[in-house]
């Protein structure tokens, strides 16, 4: 069943999500070569704890840590581990956050010091898919609209999106429905309604779109070991433009000031 969200909804789940975009920023100060991913968890379960919110990742489903974090082939649900993060690595951080009884939800790909010009491009695609997807997600335009325009955008370049793994509904529940796939053909799925949340994180691939998920039953790498990039905004469907609900402002204040 797909819920609605009252205006007031919205603006609790907005609290919920800047807390995600805050966290996200907070964690830009601390990535560069040598840290662990444990520790950037740790990092992340610390500053949602401090700001009145709870890790939204922690336990759901049997998920061991606050934090998904996905290094290189990892496409999605990167376990923190003692992994070392190196010079020319890329890193998305997926991050949850439940407050006021609301989930927020959002990832971006980072770049560990110099990354190489190939793979620094499927990530400004990837996160350009993101918005493309998003200016599709408008009152009276279907579910496909949205995964046709990610879609069109990331194959005309070159890249290839990743089919079983999927964006979402988000309310007082973190996966709510409908699915948001990232390919599709306009005009089918679900009608888009006032009210309507979810979750759009386009998954784009260097390589092939083909995944695997390892035995821990978490992680999902791409098939060829080729890298992958993963962008997230939790937006509300309101009227003719959506209203995104998370944020990367505070990213970007970290990473302009690293350059």
């Amino acid at each position: 069943m797909i819920y609605l969200k009252t205006d007031e909804e919205i603006e609790l789940m907005r609290e919920s999500n800047l807390l995600v975009g805050k966290t996200l920023g907070e964690l830009a100060k601390w990535i560069k070569p040598g840290i662990t991913t444990l520790k950037l968890d740790s990092i992340a379960y610390e500053f949602i704890k401090d700001n009145g919110g709870v890790p939204g990742f922690l336990g759901y489903g049997g998920f061991p840590n606050s934090i998904c974090v996905s290094v290189n082939e990892i496409v999605v649900h990167g376990i923190p581990s003692n992994t070392t993060l190196q010079d020319g690595d890329i890193v998305s951080i997926d991050c949850g956050v439940v407050k006021n009884g609301f989930n927020g939800d959002s990832a971006y790909t980072f770049c560990v010091g110099e990354v190489s010009e190939e793979v620094k491009k499927l990530l400004e695609t990837t996160k350009e898919s993101l918005y493309k997807g998003i200016e599709q997600a408008v009152e009276n335009n279907r579910m496909g609209h949205i995964g046709n325009a990610i879609q069109d955008y990331c194959e005309k370049r070159g890249y290839s999106v990743v089919r079983e793994m999927t964006g979402h509904g988000i309310g007082r529940r973190l996966h709510e429905d409908p699915a948001v796939p990232n390919y599709g053909r306009k005009g089918v799925g679900p009608l888009l309604k006032n009210g309507m949340c979810i979750a759009i994180e386009p998954m784009i691939n260097l390589g092939s779109k083909n995944i695997i998920i390892e035995s821990d039953g978490w992680t999902c790498r791409t098939k060829d070991r080729k890298p992958s990039a993963h962008f997230e905004h939790t937006v509300a469907i309101r009227g003719a433009k959506a209203d995104i609900l998370s944020s990367f402002e505070y990213i970007d204040e970290v990473l302009n000031g690293k350059s």
